[in-house]
């Protein structure tokens, strides 16, 4: 350090100054180049903070009506899972397109061909929602006609 002060003592009083202003804007370019970068992932972290409040907000919303889903749901009861199926498929319309097998380990495939896909989300909608039915896989093919469908679905019962 004592080297440095002889070095910059020997230098002459203009030189001293442009060393001191050259030194100083150094440091602040240093400086700068730090803080933005974390000034930006503040900014964008408080951005996700919002964005997740008010996501926590909807969900606070949405709360007692998912409650009052899975609280309401009747379940199989004493129906069995194709009988189940095939109600469901005639309160929504889509009980001429259902073709449903029993599976060997408990799961039920259904086929469905050429149905609204409005219907089918419907159909499938109300086995998962009303009557605690999961949905193990599904496989949609479109149709040429605009807006339907053929489907295999296999269901399991909760």
């Amino acid at each position: 350090m004592s080297a440095l002060q002889r070095w910059f003592q020997a230098l002459a009083q203009r030189e001293q100054r442009m060393v001191l202003i050259g030194a100083i804007a150094a440091v602040l370019v240093l400086l700068l180049g730090a803080w933005l970068p974390v000034e930006r992932r503040v900014s964008r972290l408080e951005s996700q903070v919002q964005t997740q409040q008010a996501d926590l907000a909807w969900l606070q919303s949405v709360a007692p009506q998912v409650s009052a889903l899975h609280s309401g749901s009747r379940g199989l009861g004493n129906e069995s899972m194709i009988a189940l199926a095939d109600r469901v498929a005639h309160e929504t319309g889509i009980a001429r397109a259902l073709n449903t097998q029993a599976g060997s380990d408990g799961t039920y495939s259904v086929r469905l061909e050429q149905v609204a896909f409005d219907s089918l989300l419907n159909w499938a909608g109300e086995l998962v929602l009303r009557h605690g039915v999961r949905i193990v896989s599904a496989s949609i093919d479109g149709s040429p006609n605009a807006g339907m469908v053929s489907a295999t679905i296999v269901l399991r019962a909760s």
